[in-house]
């Protein structure tokens, strides 16, 4: 077994390294001055498993671009067989036609990746969990949950604790991680009037003097999360946590929950963003290396995965 690391997320990947007691492969990932991105594997890796880390994050076609060229070149290199780890899944918010006459991305993107030669992928919370079946290859999708739990047990004091979907569709993971803290579940009833915005219309139970704790698997301009714990406040809650797994934050999301009434974001590290919340005293990352490093580990011992969530 071998690990490959793109440049989206650096750290991670030397973490889960840390963690195997490996290194990574010895490699060359350059762009020519028009952009086209080239890829060198500098040592022998024929016959060998490789496990090629790498998140769909922004810049995410260079991201993308870089993770098919990688599997190519091992491919190409006579590996074994070719794992792509993917901790953040981009494209995966488009699994479906909303409106007539759009692509289904995360469908493509699925293809992209099978095509390119991966026999397996590796990833993290997906968006939608339909999208397993997008692939003709095994997918492992991990949950941050149990890590979540931990931090909540032992950083939340309250006793009067909820927890809260952002939306309906985010229903079976607030409930997941509220069936390990054994608590109640709310959910926020937000509508869009159009891409990137959300308007909260209702809050479906019983928030008044409760510490909520809201779960989503991606924030990204911050906007519905803001949005629906300021109606949590409204409605009487004391105060606020947050726990998403994927921390996009674009454009002027840290800002923004900088000034809200978050009392704390919660988030992992399946998207590098040590420059972005520099002094941000309302923002957490946990380490997700641990976990991914587990899972690749019980893969290449053909050992269960599923049993790390039991």
């Amino acid at each position: 077994m071998k690990l490959l690391t793109g440049n989206s997320n650096k750290p991670l990947s030397k973490n889960i390294a840390k963690y195997l007691k490996s290194k990574l492969v010895n490699s060359s990932i350059k762009k020519f001055s028009d952009g086209e991105i080239y890829i060198e594997i500098n040592e022998n890796i024929r016959g060998n498993s490789i496990f090629i880390i790498q998140s769909i994050s922004s810049p995410a076609n260079d991201n993308l671009m870089e993770l098919l060229l990688c599997i190519d070149a091992l491919k190409r290199s006579s590996a074994k067989n070719i794992t792509a780890v993917i901790p953040y899944f981009g494209y995966a918010r488009q699994d479906r036609k909303v409106v007539p006459r759009t692509s289904i991305s995360a469908k493509l993107v699925s293809n992209l990746i099978t095509k390119a030669g991966a026999d397996r992928v590796v990833t993290v919370d997906l968006h939608a969990g339909q999208i397993q079946g997008f692939f003709d290859i095994p997918v492992d999708n991990l949950f941050a949950t149990p890590i979540f739990a931990r931090h909540a047990k032992k950083n939340i004091k309250s006793k009067n604790i909820i927890c809260v979907a952002p939306d309906v569709g985010g229903t079976e993971r607030a409930r997941a991680l509220g069936k390990i803290l054994n608590v109640e579940l709310a959910i926020v009833d937000k509508r869009r009037p159009k891409p990137g915005q959300s308007k909260v219309m209702n809050v479906i139970g019983d928030v008044k003097g409760k510490t909520c704790i809201i779960v989503d698997d991606i924030i990204d301009s911050g906007g519905t999360i803001i949005n629906a714990a300021k109606a949590l406040k409204e409605r009487g809650a004391k105060e606020v946590y947050v726990y998403i797994t994927h921390g996009v934050l674009s454009g002027e999301a840290v800002d923004k929950i900088k000034k809200s009434v978050i009392r704390k974001l919660v988030i992992t590290d399946t998207i590098d963003n040590q420059d972005k919340i520099k002094n941000v005293k309302n923002i957490e990352v946990l380490p997700i290396s641990t976990l991914m490093g587990e899972a690749i580990k019980r893969i290449s011992n053909s050992t269960s995965v599923s049993d790390l969530f039991k």
